[in-house]
């Protein structure tokens, strides 16, 4: 298991908002999505290795929204103000005056906010699998039905804290016993299912469409093509209203970052934040080389003759 950073706690209102800083370089502010725990987090080791790349180029400074993990319980739904609030709270807590932030999901529509209501302080943003609505609507149909998140919340409090989602989220790991296991305990400690329905209960709110042209900062859009969990249009909308936006549209079907292919998230959020594209992994082997030296060759060319000479160091 990786070794896991200190948690401190950022004052933001009356509550008491949990947060960690590692890493070295400027400043990545990671918000996270539906749910999270800082110290669970790093048990699972797909998970583990995603932010220590993060962390190989910027301090990662990561929280957990008020009423999950290590926060403080929450005893309605968190508004998207208030989760501003939580968000610059934190950044002010790290001694973050300025930063990159990283949106995962619903911690984008945080993201997104937080950069058109506070500019200055963020240098660029990248939103994975996020949205600026939900919903379906008249002028955005390629949103989620009333009836759909109805039926998603009705599953989710059936099997909270059993590993629920979990085959939609990661795919490719439905039958991995140990990623269930962990993935029901982080269920059962970074929410409460009567939490899990307040957070629920923010969704249908969710429509920030007018401050994406406010945007200043340059932004990256990151969304795998067949996401099971968030329609890839959702993305597109996105990138399409923020100015000069960059949509990079990924392989693979993995709602949840850390699965899948990571390192090619990694690789796109690296190349934009620092400009360079990390250099691919080189597969190395041991190999050992003879060399022989023939005695007198010269000699037994001239008395073999060419294709009897070859023959002879082919069968050598």
């Amino acid at each position: 298991m990786a070794s896991v950073p200190d948690v401190h706690y950022a004052k933001s209102g009356d509550l008491s908002i949990a947060y960690m800083a590692f890493g070295e370089g400027p400043d990545l502010v990671v918000a996270p999505g539906f749910i999270s725990h800082l110290e669970v987090a790093w048990d699972e080791p797909s998970l583990a290795h995603f932010y220590s790349r993060l962390a190989s180029f910027r301090r990662v400074i990561g929280f957990d929204k008020r009423g999950t993990g290590l926060s403080d319980p929450a005893t309605h739904a968190p508004t998207l103000e208030e989760c501003v609030d939580d968000l610059r709270a934190v950044m002010n807590a790290a001694e973050s005056e300025r930063a990159d932030i990283f949106g995962v999901s619903e911690g984008g529509t945080m993201a997104t906010l937080f950069a058109a209501s506070h500019p200055a302080r963020v240098n660029a943003l990248v939103l994975y699998v996020s949205c600026a609505r939900l919903l379906e609507g008249p002028d955005y149909p390629f949103g989620v039905t009333a009836q759909a998140l109805s039926k998603l919340v009705e599953i989710s409090d059936r099997g909270w804290g059993e590993g629920v989602g979990l085959s939609t989220g990661a795919p490719s790991r439905r039958d991995d016993v140990q990623l269930r296991n962990w993935w029901a305990r982080l269920q059962r400690l970074a929410a409460s299912p009567g939490m899990v329905r307040n957070i629920f209960a923010l969704y249908p709110q969710i429509d920030i469409r007018d401050a994406l042209p406010t945007i200043q900062a340059p932004t990256l859009v990151l969304h795998r093509r067949n996401d099971r969990m968030v329609n890839s249009n959702l993305g597109r909308y996105l990138a399409e209203h923020i100015p000069d936006a960059k949509l990079v549209e990924l392989d693979g079907n993995a709602h949840l970052f850390f699965i899948g292919d990571a390192d090619a998230l990694l690789d796109e959020v690296e190349e934009f934040l620092t400009g360079v594209r990390p250099a691919p992994l080189v597969e190395r082997l041991l190999a050992t080389v003879l060399f022989t030296d023939v005695v007198g060759s010269t000699d037994r060319v001239a008395d073999l003759g060419d294709r009897r000479w070859r023959e002879l160091l082919g069968a050598h």
